[in-house]
């Protein structure tokens, strides 16, 4: 199969392209309704384009196109792939514009609960204008955090819009909820930090005593390896009636805020999903090190503690971060279940999007998860490429 640096034509970018012409004419991109549970009349882009676009609107969509189209057939030009990572950050900028320009011509003043929805034709091309920027990157080949540095820079034409969608449905629910989104990002990030920092102080050490113990890697793998495999809602189920018992058998661990519900089985559950990945990762960082360094620290009268806080711990510093990264991305995720069983968070705003059949509150609790995940696996991205040893 030819490699990025081989191809003659860019096949992703030409299915992209193909899916984004697909969306435009079969998905609507907005939706009117007269209330927020109804789901409202469609309006397609080609209605938006045709009878409130103006003719430098049109022009500009054309121009899009045509580049894409002209870059499918230029797969290893730099300036081209630059040219199209550019012009799909405007794009995500442009079709928020253009959702908040319909929204303001069709929400009549008398008609206060009237919303104006973005359609699955406004998510699918943006997603196809994301993943077609990500397409360009990648064929920038640049480093990672140069990459990065695009990638937020991509975002700055959407951040600069978004005070056009005041009659969004979107922008409509989030100030109608306002002072509750705030506290419920600061307990969707208590959730997660107290269940993955407590996985990293002990997974570590049980990585480096199971390095050391082939008995105990052979019996805690197995039930690791378990636990993954029991669903978010199972386990907090199994974790209910033990802490609730231990509540009512200790009320001092009742009064701690330790009970069948809330922030403890939920904190626990994350912990035990979190262990995995950061224990295999860093016994995997531990048997990189050379055994001859481990040889030369013993000989010159180290205690193991000492090696493995002077040696061991530093070079396996980049395998571990992976397994953080991948425990933290997964946390941040998982913690949005933690609603069901009372813990709050973002979830909470979700499920109560999902009980009274209002989408837009859905995406209200969803978007800040996904851009928590995001900026962690970019920040993590960042720290691996900083302690990455270089290779001899």
């Amino acid at each position: 199969m030819a490699t990025p640096d081989t191809q003659r034509w860019n096949p992703v970018l030409a299915l992209y392209v193909a899916v984004a012409l697909g969306a435009s004419m079969g998905l609507p991109f907005v939706r009117v309704a007269p209330n927020r549970l109804l789901s409202g009349d469609p309006i397609f882009l080609g209605d938006v384009l045709q009878r409130q676009g103006s003719p430098l609107v049109v022009a500009l969509v054309l121009a899009v196109f045509t580049l894409l189209v002209f870059a499918i057939g230029q797969p290893q030009r730099r300036f081209t792939q630059a040219l199209v990572s550019v012009a799909m950050a405007a794009s995500l900028a442009g079709l928020w514009l253009l959702a908040s320009h319909v929204s303001s011509s069709v929400s009549p003043v008398d008609r206060p609960l009237q919303r104006t929805a973005l359609g699955a034709g406004f998510w699918t091309l943006a997603a196809l204008a994301w993943l077609t920027a990500l397409d360009a990157a990648a064929r920038l080949n640049l480093a990672t955090l140069p990459r990065l540095l695009v990638h937020i820079a991509w975002c700055l034409p959407l951040l600069l819009s978004l005070s056009e969608g005041q009659n969004l449905s979107l922008a409509k629910e989030y100030a109608n909820h306002s002072d509750v989104v705030g506290p419920a990002v600061v307990r969707h990030l208590q959730i997660v930090l107290l269940a993955v920092v407590p996985a990293v102080v002990i997974g570590v050490p049980l990585a480096w005593r199971m390095s050391r113990s082939a008995v105990l890697r052979q019996g805690l793998f197995p039930l690791l390896n378990l636990i993954q495999t029991i669903p978010a809602i199972a386990l907090f189920g199994l974790l209910m009636a033990p802490l609730a018992w231990l509540a009512v058998q200790l009320p001092l661990l009742g009064s701690a805020g330790i009970r069948g519900v809330g922030m403890a089985p939920a904190v626990l559950a994350l912990f035990l999903y979190s262990l995995l990945p950061i224990v295999r990762a860093a016994l995997a960082g531990l048997e990189q090190v050379p055994a001859d360094t481990i040889l030369a620290a013993r000989a010159m009268g180290m205690s193991p503690w000492q090696i493995f806080w002077q040696i061991e711990l530093p070079l396996e510093l980049p395998v571990l971060l992976i397994g953080v990264r991948t425990a933290l991305v997964q946390t941040i995720g998982l913690a949005a279940v933690c609603a069901l069983i009372g813990a709050g968070g973002l979830g909470q705003i979700m499920f109560d999007g999902l009980f009274s059949a209002a989408n837009e509150l859905v995406i209200l609790g969803v978007m800040p998860i996904v851009l928590m995940a995001m900026l962690a696996d970019s920040f993590f991205q960042i720290l691996e490429t900083l302690f990455k040893t270089p290779a001899p």
